[in-house]
């Protein structure tokens, strides 16, 4: 029974090797590093860019700006910024993006999400502060090319905005 154990145990290091993770197979549609890159390049980009809720409300209603969110079309349905429009994160192609927003690279898009909220109730429960959507929101639409990005910085209650709720069924 030792002799099993230790077979194993020498079997799994060796499962777990460098040397075997050298041998998967890569994958030239996900580029984990050119992310990160992007991200620490984007970094001082986006905190130049995050607007509190007064100004950013106000830009975002200026003429040719969009106000964007990436939330499930379900969260979105449930309530939303007033003049937002949904294109959710996980549909993020250049193509659904192209049809969103415009092929104008250079128009104001303008991001929040649920960790903008402090309500914490459907549709805005907050997410782990590190994975807030905001973030990967922001370093997509610069990697896929639009780059003039402005997030909402801070946290308010939904009853401080222009929120529209869910319409009665």
């Amino acid at each position: 029974m030792r002799i099993l154990a230790v077979t194993l145990s020498c079997a799994a290091l060796a499962l777990s090797s460098p040397a075997l993770a050298q041998e998967t197979p890569a994958n030239p549609q996900i580029d984990y590093d050119g992310f990160v890159e992007l991200a620490i390049e984007l970094a001082e980009v986006r905190e130049a860019h995050r607007l509190p809720l007064d100004r950013f409300l106000e830009q975002a209603r200026a003429d040719g700006a969009l106000m964007l969110d990436t939330r499930s079309a379900a969260a979105f349905a449930e309530g939303h910024l007033e003049g937002a429009v949904n294109l959710p994160f996980s549909d993020f192609t250049s193509e659904s993006l192209a049809e969103v927003i415009g092929e104008n690279t250079d128009r104001p898009i303008y991001i929040y999400c649920n960790n903008n909220f402090s309500d914490d109730v459907r549709p805005v429960l907050a997410k782990k502060a590190s994975l807030a959507l905001n973030i990967p929101t922001f370093i997509n639409l610069h990697g896929y090319g639009y780059t003039n990005v402005w997030e909402l910085a801070g946290v308010v209650g939904t009853s401080e905005t222009s929120w529209v709720p869910a319409k009665p069924k």
